[in-house]
C-alpha cells in the first residue's frame, strides 16, 4: 500500500468516526432508524406465500414474513415453503440466507434447505431460551443426545454431532448431515453465538469481531460454497446486523471507506427480506463495528488479536449516550413489538408435542404499534430516495401492518371478541391463569432436564479423572 493510500484510508476512516459521533452527540440514532422504516414502508414487495392457510403455522412470527421475490423454495418433500430469504450482494461478493429460528415443526425443513442450498454453515445468533421464552427450537443434536444423532424423517435427513470448540462469547460445533435417501453425507459448521441478547448488541466490537473472524476464515463466506444460513429468533434484527457489517468491511476492504454508505447498503438489503435491524441500538452498533473491523485493514480476516491499542468508540459513545440518558431522565426508544406473535408461536410449538424443548409465557406483553395504518404504496422508490416523511405506513416490526396483523383471520391469536357477561370474563381470566401455570410448570421441568444434562457431564468428567489418576498409580505400583 502507497503513503497516498495509506493518508486517504486514515482520512476516510476519520470522516466516518466524525459522522457516527456526530449522530451520537445529536442522539440522532431513533431519527435515521425511523427514517429507514418510513422509506422501507413503502416497498411493494408481497409475501403472499406466508399467508396461505397451509404456511401460516410456519411463520414463528405473525409480523415477519418472507418477500415472494427472494424466498428459498424447498425442492423436494410435500411443502416449499420456508421463512427464509436469499440477500444478495453481487458488490461485496456476498450472498446469505436469512431465516427464522426453526420450530419443532420447521426444523426438518430448516436442514433440508440447508442440504439443498450447499450451505457450508449455520451462524446462530442467539439461545434456544431467552428470559424464559422459547426463541428456537433446539434443532441440532447435543453431546448428551442419544447416539448423538437426530433423524428427520419427514425429509430424509439425518444429523450427526461430531465435535465442538468452546470460546467465552461462542460455540464452534461440527455436525454432519446426511441425506437417508442417496446415503451421501457433508460436514457442517454450526457457529453459535452465544452472548448476544434479543433486541440488543454486545458489549462492545471486538469480541463479535472475533466471532466475524472465525466465520471468514473457515471459508464458509466464500463465493465458491453455498451461501451461509443466518439466524436469530425472527431471522432480521441480529442476523441483519451481521450481515451488514461483513458486507460493508468486505466494500471497505475493496473500495475504501469513502465507498461505502452504510444507510445504502442496509436498504438495499431490506429490499430482499423485510426489518433487517431492530432497533435503533442495533443500528448503532453495525456503524462502530463497522468502523473498528476497518481498523484492521488491508488483511480480508478482521484481526482483532494484534497488540495495538485501538480506541472502542461504541463503549465511548456508550458512556456518552447514557449519561445524556440519565441527565434527561429519558427512557431509551422501546423495541419494534412482537408480544402478540410471540405468544403465537409460543403455543405452536407447545402443542406440537415435543418434549425436547419447552417454554414459558412473557411475563407482560410487549408494546404494540398503534393499528391506525394504510397499505404500503404498490410501487417501491428509487434506491436512492431521501424522502423523510412522517406517513401512516408505519407496520408492525418492519413486516405485515398491524392492521392486517389485526384482521388476519383465523389464525389470529386474539381472534375471538372479548366476552361481555361476567362469566365469560371469569372463565377466560382462570383459563389464562391455566395456561400460565402449565407453562410455568413446563419451564421448571425443561430447567430440571438442563440441569441434570449439566451435571451428567460434570460426573462424566469427573470420572474420567478418576480413571486417570487411577491408571497412573497403577502404573507407578507396577514399576515398584
Amino acid at each position: 500500500m502507497t503513503d497516498n493510500q495509506e493518508q486517504t484510508r486514515e482520512t476516510a476512516i476519520s470522516n466516518v468516526e466524525t459522522e457516527y459521533l456526530e449522530i451520537n452527540s445529536k442522539e440522532a440514532w431513533p431519527i435515521l432508524y425511523q427514517h429507514i422504516r418510513n422509506e422501507c414502508g413503502n416497498y411493494g414487495y408481497t409475501c403472499n406465500e406466508s399467508k396461505k392457510p397451509q404456511n401460516r403455522n410456519l411463520n414463528r412470527y405473525r409480523d415477519v414474513a418472507p418477500y415472494d421475490h427472494t424466498r428459498i423454495v424447498l425442492r423436494r418433500g410435500s411443502c416449499d415453503y420456508i421463512n427464509a430469504n436469499l440477500i444478495q450482494m453481487d458488490r461485496a461478493h456476498r450472498q446469505y440466507i436469512l431465516t427464522q429460528g426453526p420450530l419443532p415443526s420447521t426444523a426438518g425443513h430448516f436442514w433440508l434447505m440447508v442440504w439443498e442450498q450447499n450451505s457450508k454453515a449455520v451462524l446462530m445468533l442467539n439461545k434456544t431460551i431467552e428470559k424464559d421464552q422459547v426463541k428456537c427450537h433446539q434443532y441440532w443434536p447435543l453431546e448428551s443426545t442419544p447416539e448423538r444423532t437426530m433423524v428427520f424423517s419427514d425429509v430424509g435427513l439425518k444429523i450427526e454431532y461430531i465435535s465442538k470448540t468452546e470460546s467465552s462469547d461462542y460455540t464452534t460445533r461440527t455436525l454432519r448431515i446426511t441425506d437417508l435417501e442417496k446415503t451421501e453425507s457433508r460436514e457442517i459448521l454450526h457457529f453459535h453465538y452465544t452472548t448476544w441478547p434479543d433486541f440488543g448488541v454486545p458489549q462492545s466490537p471486538t469480541a463479535f469481531l472475533r466471532f466475524l473472524a472465525d466465520v471468514r476464515q473457515s471459508g464458509v463466506l466464500n463465493q465458491n460454497v453455498g451461501p451461509p444460513v443466518v439466524h436469530c429468533s425472527a431471522g432480521i434484527g441480529r442476523s441483519g446486523t451481521f450481515c451488514l457489517v461483513d458486507t460493508c468491511l468486505v466494500l471497505i476492504e475493496e473500495n475504501g471507506l469513502n465507498s461505502v454508505n452504510v444507510r445504502d447498503v442496509l436498504m438495499e438489503m431490506r429490499r430482499s427480506r423485510m426489518g433487517l435491524i431492530q432497533t435503533p441500538d442495533q443500528l448503532r452498533f453495525s456503524y462502530a463495528a463497522i468502523i473498528e473491523g476497518a481498523k484492521q485493514l488491508p488483511s480480508n480476516n478482521v484481526n482483532v488479536d494484534n497488540n495495538e491499542i485501538v480506541t472502542n468508540h461504541y463503549d465511548v459513545v456508550n458512556n456518552i449516550s447514557n449519561s445524556s440518558i440519565e441527565e434527561d431522565d429519558e427512557p431509551p426508544p422501546l423495541p419494534p413489538p412482537r408480544g402478540e406473535s410471540l405468544q403465537r408461536s409460543m403455543i405452536a410449538e407447545l402443542n406440537a408435542g415435543n418434549a425436547d424443548e419447552l417454554g414459558g409465557p412473557p411475563d407482560k406483553p410487549l408494546p404494540r404499534e398503534p393499528s391506525t395504518c394504510t397499505q404500503p404504496s404498490t410501487s417501491p422508490p428509487p434506491v436512492n430516495s431521501t424522502s423523510i416523511t412522517n406517513n401512516l405506513h408505519e407496520q408492525n416490526s418492519d413486516g405485515v401492518s398491524a392492521a392486517e396483523a389485526a384482521t388476519d383471520g383465523e389464525n389470529s391469536f386474539h381472534k375471538a371478541s372479548p366476552p361481555s357477561s361476567p362469566d365469560a370474563k371469569s372463565e377466560l381470566r382462570q383459563r389464562n391463569r391455566d395456561k400460565k401455570d402449565r407453562l410455568a410448570a413446563q419451564v421448571r421441568e425443561m430447567k430440571r432436564r438442563q440441569k441434570e444434562v449439566e451435571e451428567w457431564q460434570k460426573l462424566k468428567r469427573s470420572k474420567s479423572e478418576t480413571e486417570s489418576s487411577e491408571s497412573v498409580h497403577e502404573e507407578a505400583e507396577s514399576a515398584i
